[in-house]
């Protein structure tokens, strides 16, 4: 693939400014680049709940499924990324879409319905899912704006709706095959 950085400061972005793979110019505070920013700080975290999946799966194999399903994530965000950078460059397809639905499914039989609302916890790794997919939805509303000023195409949208429901799904079924009990909501005392 060779070099595609040979120097990693470059001194042209001190004025505010970042250039983007079409080779316009446009502020660091642009919503092209505010949703690339959420896009990255997702996989970042993502790297992270990740990394102590893998750590964790030596006490719970039964995790390495959930490694499987999500490591293709990264490399999808990181292409999700490339199309925001470089608008007419198309990367995502359906079948990525159809691929986290599958897990969705799959996973949603193994925890079954959902009968109280749950809050991030229960372990370090669920907080992790939960706070994966919180970033997931705050990409998808950077997405959305950027989408609403200058349309966007392909599947990124779906996509990353899809891996927030994901992440979901993941929380809970890290918490079943970890033996944790989900955190539940309790609602406050109704005031007098």
């Amino acid at each position: 693939m060779g070099f595609r950085l040979s120097k990693i400061y470059t001194r042209t972005g001190d004025q505010g400014e970042t250039g983007l793979g079409d080779g316009r110019r446009v502020p660091k505070d642009h919503p092209r680049v505010e949703a690339i920013g959420e896009v990255d700080t997702l996989n970042s975290q993502l790297g992270l709940l990740l990394a102590n999946l893998e750590e964790q799966s030596g006490k719970h194999p039964e995790l390495n499924d959930v490694i499987d399903v999500l490591t293709p994530c990264q490399h999808r965000l990181f292409d999700l990324g490339g199309e925001l950078a470089m608008p007419v460059y198309k990367a995502l397809s359906a079948a990525e879409v159809d691929r986290l639905e599958a897990a969705i499914d799959r996973w949603n039989e193994e925890v079954g319905p959902l009968e109280n609302f749950i809050l991030p916890g229960g372990s370090a790794l669920i907080a992790q899912a939960h706070v994966c997919r919180s970033l997931a939805r705050s990409a998808e509303r950077r997405c959305q704006h950027l989408n609403a000023l200058e349309p966007l195409e392909g599947v990124g949208l779906a996509y990353i709706n899809r891996l927030s429901d994901l992440l979901f799904v993941a929380a809970r079924v890290i918490a079943r095959r970890q033996g944790v009990a989900e955190v539940l909501w309790q609602a406050a005392a109704k005031p007098h």
